[in-house]
């Protein structure tokens, strides 16, 4: 049988490991969404590098006025 010392630090150890195991949890949560977002930002930016490279936001200089001022 266990003595009350004993008890005492495997009562501590127990509450330990459960707020470790919420810890884990919430930083695996965490993790998660991060991921999320890096793949919606590696998207977007391969959709903005193929849009650049088609010619999507480079103006044609045949069809584009000079500014009044020139």
């Amino acid at each position: 049988m266990a003595n009350p010392d004993q008890s005492e630090r495997i009562d501590a150890l127990e509450t330990r490991v459960a707020y470790q195991d919420q810890t884990i949890e919430e930083l695996n949560g965490a993790l998660t969404e991060q991921w999320k977002t890096l793949d919606l930002l590696t998207k977007k930016l391969a959709m903005l590098e193929e849009q650049v490279r088609s010619g999507g936001f480079i103006a044609d200089p045949s069809s584009d006025r000079p500014p009044p001022h020139y």
